[in-house]
């Protein structure tokens, strides 16, 4: 039983950083159209902005968020200011090919920077520390503060979205770009918002996850992957979707821990002989295929 609590504690906490990390994609997807390959090497840039800054500072790792935050807002900007707004005049096989590229640049850019090798945060009031609950949960501290720090982030895009003149202006262009210009919104701006508040969460969730996450210039894949499997189950352009299908997400990668707790309850020998660890991603990959094939517009569908 202590496993399978661990499991899906663990699950719930890695979940809402995921979901996180898929909630600038959801953004971005929801007032553009647009499918944003470079996504998971934003957050690449996010995790580097962190452990950088942290390094060279002194300062605790959790400080600087604020620093990755305004790195990621500033970078969506410019990036659609000087080339995804370009895009957007050509055919959806221009944007797709084109945010992959962007992705190719990103990844080599940072391969040529960096360097291929991992690198790691080991210092910080959270970094190795962790909360014994009981019955056999025990919780890391730097992916609990990520995961609070996650859902104050959902609350306030949905605060965003919801509550304020802009949001509602950034909804208005998500639901219709030339009527929305024609009331005298200003969809350009609106599209460029929507990049920096895009990126600029990604990058956050990037500065939290290096606190317990190796970055090297190839980990975006990975994220990217998963952002997009999150994001086809909660439905594409939704924000409380993205909630909540991370946490499904979170789950399914646990899945080694329910398997072994079933495993040693059963006393099921053949079961123990299977790496189900290295098939845990499999499992994400595979619900993303079963997703897309059985609901495509998600648990919460697709804008309106």
């Amino acid at each position: 039983m202590d496993i399978l609590l661990s499991s899906i504690a663990a699950g719930l906490l890695i979940g809402m950083v995921l979901a996180m990390v898929a909630l600038g994609l959801t953004i971005i997807f929801g007032v553009m159209d647009i499918v944003n390959f470079a996504h998971g090497e934003f957050l690449m840039i996010g995790m580097y902005t962190g452990l950088l800054t942290a390094k060279a500072t002194g300062m605790d790792p959790i400080l600087t968020l604020p620093v990755a935050a305004v790195v990621g807002f500033l970078l969506g900007i410019l990036c659609y200011t000087g080339f995804i707004k370009f895009l957007l005049r050509g055919p959806m096989i221009a944007q797709l090919l084109g945010t992959f590229g962007l992705m190719l640049f990103l990844r080599n850019l940072a391969l040529l920077v960096f360097g291929s090798e991992d690198r790691a945060l080991h210092h910080g009031i959270l970094v190795g520390k962790s909360f014994d609950i009981g019955m056999g949960i025990i919780i890391p501290a730097t992916k609990l503060a990520a995961a609070g720090l996650s859902v104050v982030s959902f609350t306030g895009v949905w605060l965003l979205m919801n509550r304020t003149k802009i949001g509602k202006a950034l909804t208005a262009t998500a639901l219709n770009a030339q009527g929305a210009r024609y009331m005298g919104i200003p969809t350009e701006r609106m599209n460029s918002l929507a990049w920096g508040i895009g990126v600029g969460t990604v990058t956050v969730a990037g500065a939290l996850i290096v606190n317990f996450w190796p970055v090297n210039p190839f980990v975006g894949l990975l994220f990217t992957m998963i952002a997009f499997a999150i994001v086809a189950l909660g439905g594409f352009g939704s924000v409380p979707g993205a909630f909540f299908a991370g946490l499904v997400v979170g789950i399914i990668t646990e899945i080694p821990g329910f398997w072994d707790f079933f495993t040693y309850t059963f006393n099921l020998d053949w079961m123990a002989n299977v790496p189900m660890t290295s098939f845990k991603y499999m499992w994400v990959y595979l619900a993303y295929f079963l997703i897309m094939v059985f609901r495509p517009r998600g648990l919460f569908g697709w804008k309106q």
